[in-house]
């Protein structure tokens, strides 16, 4: 069982794929499809670019910072520019970075992200030092102080896919021995990349014992668990976003049910724009875990079924970072004690003021501040055709 820690702020640590995310600015025309857009001679003029921190470590870990939790981030950044203005966005968010590994080979990793309005985001990706990360980089004596060890991005990070996970097997074997609680946040990735040729079902069978918050998107899941569903699921979305065309029933609960046999805890999937899916364990699998649950007794956590519409924006600006902010909300509530309902609210929340801005963390607030636009009335977003795609459980009331 895990260790209790009398503390009276918990503490987390968010390690794995740190980048540099550089947003060119689209004019505010709406394109049907990115190929009126990227036309081979074409100069297309543009607003100023954003360049800001990306990946797990800094969405994740600075959005829980600014949410307001104790975090310390910990990934792996080369010897170059790129890698000294990954430090300086750190201190400016008042994070040390000291758990932060400089590599001596690879270079600091970086993102391009094209989001032009209408079209869902294309992102240009270098992983650099990130494919270099290993066990070996952890600073285990913090690690077992933290209360919350989160781990992003492993399909994006070459050492720990590859010889189907060998290396992030190890990882997750050598926290969970410390004590201390475990999320994981996954990426999508192409199907011909080196990662795409991973036994990616294998992996999350030997990994989900030692998970205790499994953090995906319903798109990563499927590539990992079913292929064959998720070529289905783009030919019934015709090229749309694939997320308005699911269904719970059907579509995301068969996927929950398998990550549930193989000894998945709590697991939260992101569904798009429509909302967020929490299936839960059984009270007596949730017990190893009941230090870091206080807002309710673990039974109240135990064989949930929930999904969460997601919040009305006024105006969508791009879906950076959404998800990895509507974990670190997630994450963060359950730290400062908030019930499973009002964590589902926040990070749902979160999301929301995140797709309002180009960039992932401008728009994060603390939890007590998300908290009184929830109760102030924030409406849900198209509630009464969520309602009508989506199913609604909650097991244990």
């Amino acid at each position: 069982m895990m260790q209790h820690r009398e503390k009276l702020r918990k503490k987390a640590i968010c390690a794995g794929h740190i980048c540099l995310d550089i947003t060119p600015a689209f004019h505010n025309q709406r394109y049907r499809e990115i190929g009126e857009l990227l036309i081979p001679g074409r100069l297309i003029d543009m607003d100023k670019a954003s360049v800001s921190l990306g990946g797990s470590v800094a969405n994740t870990g600075i959005g829980m910072k600014l949410l307001g939790c104790d975090v310390e981030v910990l990934g792996k950044i080369g010897k170059d520019a790129f890698g000294q203005i990954v430090r300086r966005e750190l201190e400016k968010y008042g994070i040390r970075g000291q758990l932060m590994i400089q590599s001596a080979i690879g270079n600091t990793s970086y993102s391009v992200i094209l989001a032009p309005a209408g079209i869902d985001r294309i992102i240009l990706h270098h992983a650099g030092a990130n494919h270099e990360f290993v066990v070996d980089d952890l600073n285990l004596e913090e690690i077992k102080k933290a209360d919350l060890f989160h781990f992003g991005y492993p399909p994006l990070m070459r050492s720990m896919y590859r010889e189907n996970g060998k290396e992030m097997i190890r990882l997750l074997k050598t926290i969970h021995n410390l004590g201390t609680a475990i999320s994981v946040d996954m990426a999508m990735f192409e199907e011909d990349a080196e990662a795409g040729h991973q036994d990616w079902n294998r992996i999350l069978k030997e990994a989900l014992p030692y998970i205790d918050f499994f953090l995906p998107s319903i798109e990563e899941l499927c590539m990992m668990l079913d292929r064959e569903r998720y070529h289905t699921w783009l030919q019934r979305a015709e090229g749309r976003d694939i997320t308005e065309v699911l269904n719970i029933e059907e579509d995301v609960r068969p996927l929950a049910d398998q990550l549930l046999s193989y000894g998945a805890k709590i697991v939260l999937i992101k569904c798009g724009s429509p909302g967020i899916y929490l299936r839960t364990a059984s009270r007596g699998q949730l017990l190893s875990i009941q230090s870091i649950i206080k807002g309710e007794d673990v039974k109240a956590w135990a064989d949930k079924e929930i999904f969460e519409p997601s919040y009305r924006v006024e105006k969508v600006v791009s879906g950076t970072g959404a998800g990895d902010t509507t974990i670190a909300a997630f994450l963060a509530s359950i730290l400062e004690g908030y019930s499973c309902d009002e964590c589902l609210h926040l990070a749902a929340a979160a999301g929301a003021v995140c797709v309002g801005t180009y960039d992932a963390l401008s728009g994060m607030v603390p939890l007590t501040e998300l908290k009184k636009k929830i109760d102030s009335g924030w409406e849900k977003n198209n509630q009464q055709i969520i309602t009508r795609r989506y199913y609604y459980v909650s097991k244990s009331e």
